[in-house]
């Protein structure tokens, strides 16, 4: 098992449940007969990128990218020299009109990790080119779990909920106690219904500073 750090005492009920189990030998059927992403050793990415006594923000996506050279264990970030997917292109669309960062070279968005932002799908794997063929494998309860312990465990979280998908996750949220943005999913299909121009990462600087918290540095070209 991967050195979680201080993700481990937290997570350790998760690991020792019965259903991550059943995760376990799920993927490892599914890792020996088919083309899995992301790479087995970077399935936990976003806990290894932002340790737990680090997080300020939590970014949910849905399913890893499906496609060669793209998933790496962040949700809508993509492996350097990777060109950026459309709903990735739109995320730095908006990044650029609200704190006016120029789009950088790469799609690589581990600076966020490093900077606290816990990026997170919410299943962890996923079938070569078969979009949410993992969906039902049980990292839902997994990944609900997650956000209950954040939830639970932490103050002042912003939780940046993007899309159908993520935004059914708000009950698992105690909203007396962290902020909840959410609208629109960055999609191509749905970016203009409410995703360009929620100013996002502003206000999650805004909610954090109010806090006592320091500011996320979004300029993934600093």
């Amino acid at each position: 098992m991967i050195d979680l750090g201080t993700w481990k005492e937290p997570l350790s009920c998760l690991f020792a449940d019965e259903r991550y189990q059943q995760i376990r030998q799920f993927l490892k059927q599914e890792y020996s007969t088919h083309t899995v992403y992301p790479d087995m050793y970077d399935i936990f990415n976003c806990f290894l990128f932002t340790p737990f006594d680090k997080v300020k923000a939590v970014l949910l996506g849905q399913d890893p990218y499906h496609n060669v050279g793209q998933a790496h264990g962040l949700c809508f970030s993509v492996q350097d020299g990777t060109p950026k997917p459309p709903s990735l292109e739109n995320m730095l669309k908006e990044l650029k009109d609200d704190l006016g960062f120029d789009p950088p070279k790469s799609g690589n968005l581990t600076k966020w990790a490093n900077e606290g932002v816990l990026l997170m799908n919410t299943a962890l794997t996923v079938r070569a080119h078969q979009a949410n063929s993992h969906a039902n494998c049980g990292w839902s309860w997994f990944t609900d779990s997650v956000i209950s312990i954040l939830s639970e465990q932490k103050n002042n979280l912003v939780f940046i909920l993007w899309g159908g998908n993520a935004r059914k996750k708000v009950p698992l949220i105690d909203q007396s106690k962290h902020c909840i943005l959410q609208c629109a999913h960055p999609s191509p299909l749905s970016a203009y219904n409410g995703f360009f121009g929620c100013r996002h990462y502003s206000k999650t600087n805004e909610y954090l500073t109010a806090h006592g918290i320091s500011p996320i540095d979004w300029n993934l070209n600093a």
